[in-house]
């Protein structure tokens, strides 16, 4: 997620602290799972480049959002997801970065059917 500084030498001037370089070898991605409400923003992870998305699936997701009453009811083979903006087909064996995720990378998800606690989501 970029942001445009008014400032032309705004670079030069302030010290940048989320730059790759400073995880140790992770990088920051963002998850968010779209119209449940109980999770306000994307969560960020420092996650290694290596990491297979399965372990997104398997150890991030159920820890994080595994809360939510509609969790267990998820059809994972129905999501949909985006991988910064464009839709994605993320394969669980291949690595972060080879499914196109890279440092501050947004994913987003939803889940048919399943709209906020409740069917209550708003969109």
């Amino acid at each position: 997620m970029g942001v445009v500084a008014l400032d032309p030498d705004y670079a030069e001037k302030v010290e940048i602290r989320d730059r790759l370089e400073n995880f140790h070898g992770n990088q920051l991605v963002y998850i968010h799972w779209e119209e449940h409400l109980m999770f306000c923003a994307a969560i960020a992870f420092p996650l290694p480049p290596a990491m297979p998305f399965g372990a997104i699936l398997s150890q991030i997701l159920p820890t994080y959002y595994g809360m939510h009453p509609d969790f267990e009811k998820i059809d994972w083979s129905a999501v949909r997801w985006t991988i910064d903006g464009k839709e994605a087909h993320p394969d669980p064996e291949k690595s972060l970065a080879d499914n196109g995720i890279g440092h501050k990378s947004l994913i987003r998800f939803w889940t048919p059917g399943l709209s906020g606690v409740g069917g209550v989501a708003t969109v």
